[in-house]
């Protein structure tokens, strides 16, 4: 942050890559040109999801530099939501961001140059995306030095999950989709500590992870870090009020999500995967609505991933591991991997929002 010599109060964020990655250390070298990424995402989502994207107001692709808004009557989500605040507007907001940015850098808007030319300028984001299929994918699941091995020694939870080998089977289905799919350019880290938000905005960050990826990659990102937080407080808390909205706002982000995303489609006549008058209406609709129940199906088994991942691998959350109590981390972990692996396990499935809720709603029962 720098300051204003002539007004203090008056601020900016001035951001610059450093040279490894911070929830390691520098014993994990990064290459600095993934703030290129970055500045890149933040310019194409400003253009399309222009409210929820702070202002940039200088980049420089060759310095990795980026000047920006700074946020100083926001949070992080995470962070508030862990302190039971309630943000009524949070999945209107979020899910539109989501919708406008993942429809209309697919193939369902672009025409096939636009496409491949939006490949092109985040396909060497080869760095991070290795990073993602590594601890996202890979080494949370299995005996590796970049884990919380102080909390794998001797845990049968870790013992359960490493031998799970119907859990890998789906980890390595979904593993694959990540290295594949080019669906939509993707913020590629959307956890609750890439959100600041305050009562009437929002506002989403640091997407130095953008690639061209799977629809569902974000949405279950999301979705995870959401139900961690429920676990939080079902297990720490116990506040009815704030699990209940979790819920809702989890069925909201989806629902309005899936709307919002049709609405937009509705509206596009021609792009590099329909031309118009190619098919009917009424199989339009039909392959529309598999079209979603499969996005819907991909981003659950994605939020699965990033779940368990977060319990033995190196980058926890303040929702799970934050928890001082041994045995109530213990119970919060157990229910993360739980739910986790039912999702992972069973989200080819899936068929709506209410088989979601309901997986959540009964893994409480212990």
């Amino acid at each position: 942050m720098v300051n204003s010599k002539r007004d203090p109060k008056k601020a900016l964020i001035v951001k610059q890559a450093v040279p490894y990655l911070r929830c390691v250390g520098e014993t994990f070298p990064l290459s600095k040109e993934r703030m290129t990424f970055e500045i890149r995402a933040l310019k194409e989502f400003k253009k399309l999801a222009p409210n929820f994207i702070p202002d940039i107001y200088h980049e420089s692709e060759n310095m990795s530099v980026l000047v920006m808004q700074y946020l100083d009557t926001h949070n992080i989500l995470r962070a508030d939501l862990i302190k039971e605040i309630i943000f009524p507007n949070f999945s209107t907001h979020i899910s539109t961001y989501l919708a406008n940015t993942l429809f209309a850098t697919s193939s369902l808007n672009l025409q096939s140059k636009e496409k491949r030319q939006l490949i092109d300028k985040f396909n060497h984001n080869t760095e991070l995306c290795k990073l993602t299929e590594d601890f996202v994918f890979t080494f949370a699941f299995m005996e590796h030095e970049a884990n919380d091995n102080e909390n794998i020694k001797n845990n049968p939870l870790a013992k359960e999950l490493f031998e799970d080998m119907n859990f890998k089977q789906k980890v390595l289905e979904l593993k694959y989709k990540f290295m594949t799919q080019t669906d939509a350019l993707l913020h590629g880290d959307l956890h609750t500590g890439s959100i600041m938000l305050n009562q009437t905005q929002t506002y989403v960050i640091d997407p130095e992870f953008a690639f061209i990826g799977p629809f569902g990659f974000d949405i279950g990102a999301l979705i995870a870090n959401l139900i961690n937080n429920y676990i939080h407080h079902e297990i720490v808390t116990n506040n009815i009020k704030m699990k209940e909205y979790l819920l809702l706002t989890i069925k909201d982000i989806l629902i309005q999500f899936q709307n919002k995303f049709i609405s937009l489609w509705d509206k596009k006549s021609n792009s590099a995967l329909l031309l118009n008058g190619f098919i009917d209406n009424h199989t339009l609709k039909k392959f529309q609505k598999d079209f979603m129940v499969n996005i819907l199906r991909d981003s659950i088994g994605f939020a699965g991933c990033k779940m368990a991942r977060r319990v033995f691998g190196t980058a926890g959350v303040d929702d799970i591991r934050g928890i001082e109590n041994k045995i109530l981390r213990t119970n919060a972990e157990t229910l993360v991997l739980k739910i986790a692996k039912q999702f992972v396990i069973n989200y080819s499935s899936i068929n709506d929002v209410e088989d979601i809720i309901l997986i959540i709603k009964n893994s409480n029962e212990r």
